[in-house]
């Protein structure tokens, strides 16, 4: 039963979930009745096992972001104690689920004083969503990991201007539906402000900026076209993030990575809101692994004790999880990593680079191919080695007539 006056009170009124048959409770009951339901992380983890069943995609577009690619973006941003995070399109809390893991595994102490155990509570974790059924799932996620009453509540994040909730949040984490175009009269005028467009993957951007306050940092996964899409709301967000904020880096993903939901190439955006610039360098890592096939089956391709952020992996194994490598050069992005070639699987841009493209952010533009030496001979030795193989052919033809 939910505690009344929380989110998940709130969203569970009227709800309906219906057992058919007694048989069937009697069986249901018998099941839950082995677990033990006191330890938060049995019960954190059945209920992913349910939320990754979910195989299609909703009817505004959104999907389950696979919990490894959640895991990696957390790491990479690190969550601290103070921060007040926000996903404006939150579905089944899955990033704000994972930055509250993240603090108890790597922030512990926060738990030992009242202010800070309450901030974790109360104040840290904020999620919108416009969907009902997205509302009642993530609140009881939360509830069930062990959040007692974030904040989670019915927000159209387009369309809705944002009073109270600008330059609120230190950190945010999303990977918003890209359903197209709205209605120019549905934007919320403060979006527009920002970046006069309809395209949502556009929208979405100038909302993270909105969002954040001075110094807060977001990562976040966007379809390609942001990264290199020519239309003049398309050149203006980039060119916002790079001159105006500090754009810190870009992991570009593998086209398969949302699979059975969607097979659209993405990126990951992470970025720092500054308001005076602060961008030198851009660092781009090209994923060409998250540790599963990237066919609809998406099957894994290592041990479990292999898979996710933090395995230890050989060398041969690397080219099947790219995801530790991914954060170990992250956390080197300022120093060893200047130096890496083009040819590398991660390196750095200059923004003077970046701003003579015209602001094109894809990792493609940049990247530089190895390309195979090719060995040059003399003609005078080829023509040679031609001359003995045409003697040795008449020799074998003479020996064949001879025999006949």
């Amino acid at each position: 039963m939910a505690e009344e006056g929380t989110a998940h009170a709130t969203h569970m009124k009227g709800a309906r979930f219906t057992i058919p048959t007694p048989a069937l409770l009697t069986k249901v009951v018998d099941l839950l009745a082995d677990i033990p339901m006191e330890d938060r992380d049995t019960k954190g983890d059945l209920y992913e096992y349910m939320l990754a069943k979910i195989a299609t995609s909703g009817q505004n577009g959104q999907f389950r972001t696979p919990r490894h690619i959640i895991a990696l973006m957390v790491e990479m941003t690190a969550p601290a104690p103070k921060d007040i995070i926000c996903d404006p399109a939150c579905g089944t809390c899955g990033f704000l689920v994972a930055a509250g893991e993240y603090l108890r595994d790597n922030h512990s102490k926060l738990f030992h004083e009242k202010q800070s155990r309450d901030h974790f509570n109360e104040e840290m974790f904020h999620g919108f969503d416009f969907d009902g059924t997205m509302l009642r799932i993530g609140s009881m996620n939360m509830t069930l990991h062990g959040v007692e009453n974030p904040d989670i509540r019915y927000k159209d994040s387009l369309s809705q201007e944002h009073a109270g909730d600008t330059e609120r949040y230190s950190l945010v984490l999303a990977n918003p539906p890209f359903a197209g175009a709205l209605d120019a009269d549905q934007v919320a005028k403060d979006l527009q402000a920002v970046v006069k467009t309809r395209k949502t993957e556009l929208l979405f951007m100038a909302l993270f900026l909105k969002l954040l306050k001075g110094g807060g940092r977001a990562a976040v996964i966007v379809p390609d076209g942001v990264l290199f899409g020519s239309s003049t709301a398309h050149k203006a967000i980039r060119k916002m993030l790079v001159e105006d904020h500090k754009l810190d880096g870009i992991v570009k993903l593998p086209s398969g990575v949302f699979k059975p939901y969607a097979g659209v190439s993405t990126a990951i955006l992470l970025f720092t809101r500054t308001d005076s610039g602060g961008t030198d360098f851009v660092w781009f890592y090209d994923c060409q692994a998250d540790g599963f096939s990237l066919d609809d089956k998406r099957n894994a391709l290592l041990l479990p004790e292999k898979l996710g952020t933090r395995a230890k992996l050989e060398s041969s194994e690397q080219e099947k999880n790219n995801l530790p490598d991914i954060v170990a050069r992250w956390k080197e992005r300022n120093d060893a990593e200047r130096e890496r070639p083009r040819t590398a699987q991660s390196f750095c841009v200059p923004k003077s680079e970046i701003a003579a493209t015209g602001y094109d952010l894809s990792i493609n533009r940049y990247k530089e191919v190895v390309h195979e030496a090719t060995e040059h001979r003399p003609p005078k030795e080829i023509i040679a080695e031609l001359k003995a193989l045409e003697q040795e052919i008449a020799e074998g033809l003479a020996e064949l007539e001879a025999m006949l």
